[in-house]
């Protein structure tokens, strides 16, 4: 049995890969401030016996763990916030894990954030990341002058994004993969794969009314649509398909199969208004999009919160004591599960 601890634990993505690993487990701690991810966590797992509210107070185990996770907030380094980095108060919490895998020497850590954190003060801050944690070497190569304050760590990093490990949606995000200098440091991110699914085969067979919109809505909706043909979109060539793929929409680019038919704001535009063929794949879902995204079926519908988490690679026997609005937040806020099985299940744990 394996000891693991995690900050920033959400809704439990990291317990949900390893119990699909069929990975033992002891939970040495959770942690995690958000009183509604508190009630879906202990929902779905019983509460850790040790779940403090704020990093800034948990302790650090004497005795090392197999596996330390963190995924602090990204709003300090999104491309979609202020861009403030380090100086934002959220931004330094990366020095309280980093203080943790000092202290705690865990055989492997598992960080995880935003694609944004790589460009965050023209690369300086991920640069910083990476010369504190890998202090042997970083994606196998040796670090000839570590920084002073470097953890004796090999360090692995690598964008992966959701779409290419089996999950209909296009969310990228950074993983930073550190091995204690005593381990096998073999590490290899999992390859890329062929995408079967797609967004239709997360939607739920029946959907409550509440999710559909409304008929002045959609009446509306149906005259804005210049491209919106009793029902079927037609797009007239690269240039009207590009433009339903903006990088307000996360940076996509047509071969991403995100097919955008409208927009349900009087503007036109807009993340929240977005309207989405069902035979496309999913945009990223984030904290403040996600009860907006909608997805064209029978009739014209946001999605609801089973599909989000099914877009998150949550089995449906995860569930939620909480109101649709904190569902929503939960699933934009955690971690593609799947993408996380296959990170574990490359690390050596049977050592």
């Amino acid at each position: 049995m394996i000891k693991v601890g995690s900050d920033f634990s959400g809704v439990g993505a990291f317990n949900q890969a390893l119990m699909r690993l069929g990975i033992e487990y002891k939970e040495v701690f959770a942690c995690d401030m958000d009183k509604y991810a508190r009630q879906t966590f202990i929902h779905n797992y019983g509460e850790p016996e040790y779940y403090p509210l704020n990093v800034y107070d948990r302790k650090i185990p004497s005795e090392s763990l197999d596996i330390y996770m963190t995924s602090p907030p990204c709003q300090a380094f999104s491309l979609a916030g202020k861009r403030l980095g380090k100086d934002d108060k959220r931004g330094v919490l990366f020095f309280n894990s980093h203080e943790f895998i000092k202290t705690n020497k865990p055989r492997y850590f598992i960080f995880e954030n935003v694609k944004g954190l790589l460009s965050d003060d023209n690369g300086n801050t991920f640069n910083e990341w990476v010369n504190l944690l890998g202090g042997k070497s970083v994606n196998g190569n040796a670090v000839m002058f570590p920084h002073d304050e470097s953890l004796p760590y090999h360090l692995y990093w690598k964008v992966l994004n959701a779409k290419n490990h089996g999950v209909p949606q296009n969310r990228e995000r950074v993983f930073l993969i550190g091995i204690r200098d005593d381990e096998d440091n073999s590490f290899r991110f999992p390859i890329d794969e062929h995408l079967t699914k797609r967004l239709k085969d997360v939607l739920e067979d029946s959907v409550d009314n509440k999710f559909f919109l409304s008929e002045n809505m959609l009446k509306y909706f149906y005259e804005r649509s210049n491209n919106f043909n009793n029902g079927k979109v037609n797009f007239k060539g690269e240039n009207d398909y590009a433009s339903c793929l903006t990088k307000s929409s996360g940076s996509i680019d047509i071969s991403d199969n995100i097919i955008c038919i409208g927009n349900t704001h009087p503007s036109g535009s807009g993340m929240n208004g977005n309207v989405f063929d069902e035979n496309g794949i999913s945009p990223t879902l984030s904290t403040n999009k996600g009860e907006g995204i909608k997805v064209k079926s029978i009739k014209i519908r946001r999605l609801t919160p089973r599909e989000c988490f099914r877009l998150m690679d949550f089995p449906d026997t995860f569930t939620w004591p909480v109101s649709d609005s904190q569902a929503y937040k939960q699933a934009g806020n955690s971690i593609v599960v799947r993408v996380l099985e296959k990170i574990i299940n490359n690390l050596n744990l049977t050592k």
